[in-house]
Parts: structure tokens; sequence; C-alpha cells
């Protein structure tokens, strides 16, 4: 059955609202006393919570809510919904690019109940991120604490806060799955197809059409991801996606470089080699191709004058039977170990910026040789 990543944003939500009715009932009309002596009433109890012990995941939600938006969008063809956090004192608010695609009105939901129309001030289609800005007062604007996504280990404990098919406020908790996936971005390559979105985190968190944009929290109530879209293979009978417990959010250190240069700029440039590789090759195409070791980014094309070019990168070669062997296998880059394309896309987008030299380590007809590389910017 094929597999299909979803993109979390809820369209035409419609709620339904039920208030519980009733016969209204006249008071009883008062006993009287033949001492006119006032009797005494019964105190009314007073119901006490106390507050949630530190630590636990109800002062986690009770400190981090302020913080968490939902997002209503509107457009010509329609509505839809989506989740943000606010990111900092000026009004901006973070969410994913897709819930605000294409989009003609934004209006931010805060939970206090106090709502605003909202500006898309920059977007970035690689890591499908959006900045929102809204005029709103400083006491509906608590900024949540953000982390480093690079502390995080699979198995460690994740929270998602947001508004799944409208239910505002909705958390769920998970764990890590898994590290530095990749998924395609919504950036078109030159070649065809789409460039490629690095150190995504993957989690079971049950995360639902309408988190989208959502913050994805680590065990202390800090920002460590931002939820971006669900595999699956179930749908409902009103076609929304089925959570199957595969969700993947963008690493929050990815977000600390690229929505600051956002606010700043209106978009963010990110390094490009101009290679294609492939992060996972089973034993027959590792033989088929007479790579020398089973990691490593396999190259398995170049860009016309891209930098990969210009370094002396090469691709594989053709046999007498026309099939495809050879090609270089980067190991490594400044020095750290590549074990395949996931992890050398990762190094790249967290560490280096257009114009900054790179040392590829790279085995080449079963000799390792060194190659330096000036990157540029995603065309």
């Amino acid at each position: 059955m094929k597999r299909i990543l979803v993109i979390l944003t809820v369209l035409g939500i419609a709620t339904l609202a039920c208030q519980a009715t009733g016969a209204l009932e006249q008071p009883a009309p008062p006993v009287e006393n033949s001492n006119n002596v006032e009797e005494a009433q019964p105190q009314q109890e007073i119901l006490y919570i106390p507050p949630p012990e530190p630590g636990s995941l109800s002062a986690l939600y009770e400190s981090t809510l302020p913080g968490v938006v939902s997002i209503r969008v509107f457009s010509d063809a329609g509505s839809g919904a989506g989740s943000g956090f606010v990111f900092d004192n000026q009004g901006h608010i973070l969410t994913n690019f897709h819930v605000v695609e294409g989009v003609t009105e934004v209006e931010v939901d805060f939970s206090s109940g106090f709502k605003t129309y909202g500006t898309v001030i920059g977007t970035d289609l690689d890591s499908d991120l959006a900045v929102v800005k809204v005029d709103a007062p400083a006491d509906e604007l608590y900024p949540l604490p953000i982390g480093d996504s690079d502390q995080l280990r699979v198995g460690d404990t994740v929270i998602a806060i947001g508004n799944p098919f409208g239910l505002s406020g909705t958390m769920t908790t998970g764990i890590v799955s898994a590290l530095g996936r990749t998924l395609d971005s919504l950036n078109d390559a030159p070649g065809g197809g789409f460039f490629t979105a690095g150190d995504i985190i993957q989690t079971d968190a049950a995360i639902n059409p309408g988190n989208s944009g959502g913050p994805l929290f680590n065990i202390s109530g800090e920002v460590i991801g931002i939820n971006r879209a669900i595999r699956t293979t179930s749908f409902s009978n009103d076609g929304d996606p089925v959570n199957s417990g595969i969700g993947f959010a963008i690493s929050i250190n990815i977000v600390k470089r690229v929505a600051p240069a956002i606010i700043a700029n209106g978009y963010y440039d990110y390094p490009y080699m101009g290679i294609s590789s492939i992060s996972d090759l089973n034993l027959h195409s590792i033989e088929a191709l007479e790579l020398p070791q089973q990691t490593g980014a396999y190259v398995t094309g170049i860009s016309p004058d891209s930098p990969a070019e210009r370094a002396g990168v090469q691709g594989p070669t053709a046999n007498e039977e026309g099939l495809p062997i050879g090609g270089d296998l980067i190991i490594g880059i400044d020095g750290i170990e590549v074990q395949q394309f996931d992890t050398l896309l990762k190094y790249l987008i967290n560490n280096k910026a257009p114009g900054d030299l790179v040392s590829l380590t790279v085995l080449r007809d079963g000799q390792e040789i060194t190659l330096e590389m000036t990157l540029d910017k995603r065309p």
C-alpha cells in the first residue's frame, strides 16, 4: 500500500456547539418561622484545586499554553486552521508555510480568548516555515523558551500542543522516534523534483490535521521542534488522515537560523552543493555500484555549474551493459564522519552558509581523496 505524507492543516472546519437546556424551576416560597428567628444558612463549600506539581505535564501545559496560538486562515478556496506559537515580544508568530500558503487573511487566536489579524512577513519553503506578525498587547505575548534539538536523544519524552481538528489547546505526548530524518521540501529543484529538508525529528506523539505549525516541547517545556507532517495510509470516512504514530517536526536548531533571517529580510538562503544522493543503499545496489564500503553519501548526480562540479566531485559512469557503476562516495566533511546523505545534509544546514568553504573526504576508485568546495546558495 502506498504511504502518503500528509501536511497537517485542517481545511474547512465546521464547529458545532451544544448547550445543555432544561426547564427553569421557580424558587420555593420561604418557610415562615413562628419564632421570627432567622435560620442559619449552610456554608457553601469552596472547591480547591491544588496547583500542579512542579515538573509535571500539567505544570508544563499551564506554563506554555499562553504562548501557543491557533491560526485561522481564509482564501478564495475556503477556510482552514493550523497552529503556531509566540517567538518574541515584538509579536512574531511562527507557523508552517503550508498553513498560510495562498491565503488572503490570517487570524491568530490566543488561549486567553484574545483574537487579532496577522500579516505574513516572510516564508521559507525549504523548511516549511512562515513568520506572521501580529499587533497584540504586551500581556498577550508570551514567547516560549527555545531549546536545543542537538541535545535530543531517541526515547526522550516530547509533548505537542496545538489545534488538531480545530480543538485548540490540545496536548498529546510521545517520544522521539528518530532523529536526522529527511523530507521533500516545498522548494522546486532546478533539475525537477524538490530540494531536501533535513534534520527532521520523527515522533509518535499524536499530531493530526490542525497541529501544523505548533510547538513540540521537551520535558523541560522548551520548544525543540515545529510539527509539520504525518505519514499514514489510513483516512477517515470524511477524508481526514488518521494518525499512524509517525509524525515529523522541523528541528528547532534550523528554526533558530531561519526565523531571524526571515524577520530581518523576509527569506533565508540555504547552503548548496549541487549533488543528488540516496540516503540508504541496499546490499544489492552497493555491490552493483562496486562501492568500497557500505556507509557514506553516494553521489548519484551533479548539477551543471554547481559547487560540486567546480570542486571536481564525480558521479557514476556506465559499464558495458549501460548500468551505472562507481561514482564518488562522500565519507567525511570538515573532519566529521558522514554515515549517509542525511548526516551530510544535517551538518550543512545547521553549520554552514553560502560562501563557506568545506572540505570533503571522498572515496574514488578505492582511493581516499580530499576536495575543497565553496558553497553556493540554493537557486
